[in-house]
């Protein structure tokens, strides 16, 4: 787990829409988060195919964000180049 440096405001704004949406503070940033995150992996959905995604992923076991950023397949791929120079 990590920290994450955000401006005041910021953590006002996540203060109010925790509360308003019975979420800690932490939830919503992640929630925020995940959404930006599929956002701009996938800018051709709107927010309500994006939260579909979520719902479908979480149905399946958990939304997977390293195969979803792509860092296991560029964790594997560094691991096969290393592999063949090795």
């Amino acid at each position: 787990m990590g920290i994450v440096k955000i401006s005041e405001d910021m953590h006002e704004v996540l203060r109010l829409t925790s509360h308003a949406l019975s979420r800690s503070i932490n939830a919503q940033a992640e929630h925020w988060m995940r959404i930006g995150m599929l956002a701009e992996l996938h800018p051709d959905l709107d927010h309500s195919e994006l939260s579909r995604l979520l719902i479908r992923a979480e149905q399946a076991g958990g939304l997977d964000l390293q195969a979803l950023a792509g860092a296991k397949g560029l964790a594997q791929a560094h691991d096969e180049e290393a592999a063949s120079h090795g």
